[in-house]
């Protein structure tokens, strides 16, 4: 295995990361400034209005974004698990 194959196996690994956080990130950031900017025009400083609907959202996002996790997981698997088969190279 050369510097190349790790750095590939690596930049994979990170793009995995990304790939599968990402919805649910890019969702609580979104539920996080709607809320946000609701609690600006009302002025309602409620501590529990943040948290609760971003928790609802994110159990729900991930109950939709499972299969595209499950689905970039097993494919960064299926690849390393392919390597160790071929002997590393």
């Amino acid at each position: 295995m050369t510097e190349g194959d790790t750095y590939a196996i690596l930049s994979q690994a990170y793009l995995t990361v990304l790939y599968g956080a990402g919805p649910i990130m890019a969702l609580a950031l979104v539920i996080g400034l709607i809320i946000a900017f609701v609690q600006a025009l009302t002025q309602i400083q409620e501590m529990t209005l943040t948290f609760v609907p971003k928790i609802v959202a994110i159990f729900l996002g991930l109950v939709v974004a499972t299969p595209l996790i499950y689905t970039v997981l097993v494919r960064l698997s299926d690849r390393v698990f392919d390597l160790i088969v071929a002997g590393g190279t």
